[in-house]
């Protein structure tokens, strides 16, 4: 059973930068799609990027709008979201999840292995 940490949460301000990331143990994750979903307060958990197994399918969210980067570095376990010029909308809870394909995470990611996320918080 792959188990997954998040980290890099945090209270920032409009416009300010987090860099998220994601370290699997218990066994190397090199044959799963990586992804981030996120969680703001009354909310449902939304879909927010995605990297495949190979690390050259990316997805991402539309409301990304090319703030977001998804990072993968198979060989050591672990995948980062670049996240840039924040806005209060970017505020929730932050998981990580894998998944055998990317086309599961970025459909929801069902049946996906979750961390236990991180918080964001954007100050306006």
């Amino acid at each position: 059973q792959v188990q997954l940490a998040e980290s890099g949460g945090g209270s920032v301000q409009d416009g300010e930068s987090l860099r998220l990331s994601c370290v699997a143990s218990g066994r190397a994750f090199g044959s799963y799609a990586m992804g981030w979903f996120r969680q703001a307060p009354g909310k449902e958990r939304e879909f927010v990027a995605a990297v495949s197994v190979s690390g050259f399918g990316i997805y991402y969210a539309d409301f990304v709008e090319g703030r977001f980067t998804i990072i993968s570095e198979i060989g050591k376990d672990t995948v980062h979201l670049q996240m840039d010029n924040l806005t209060s909308d970017d505020s929730g809870v932050y998981y990580c999840v894998i998944d055998p394909t990317v086309t599961a995470i970025v459909e929801g990611a069902k049946e996906g292995n979750w961390g236990p996320g991180t918080q964001v918080i954007v100050s306006s």
